[in-house]
């Protein structure tokens, strides 16, 4: 279970409950988002379906604390394919 709780127009808190709970506080770039969606979606959906794309991947006690969105694709570097892929 995901939850999003978003803190200003670019920090989101994320809750995820998936065995262990754990918390998360991600960045969003305006113009990132922007690249990402084409205002398809709300930030918080972006926030939300990055998690459930990282969570196919790993475990949410692997999930970095912290960081700014873009830093998904380096550790994967079908992130952002993947993403508007899964928006349309």
């Amino acid at each position: 279970m995901i939850t999003i709780e978003k803190l200003d127009d670019t920090t989101f808190n994320v809750t995820v409950s998936d065995g262990a709970r754990t918390s998360h506080r991600v960045t969003v770039d305006p113009s990132y988002y922007q690249t990402l969606t084409a205002g398809a979606v709300s930030p918080e959906a972006l926030v939300e379906k990055s998690f459930e794309f990282l969570l196919e991947r790993e475990s949410n006690t692997s999930i970095l604390s912290r960081f700014d969105l873009p830093v998904i694709g380096r550790y994967f570097p079908e992130y952002e394919k993947v993403i508007r892929d899964m928006i349309k």
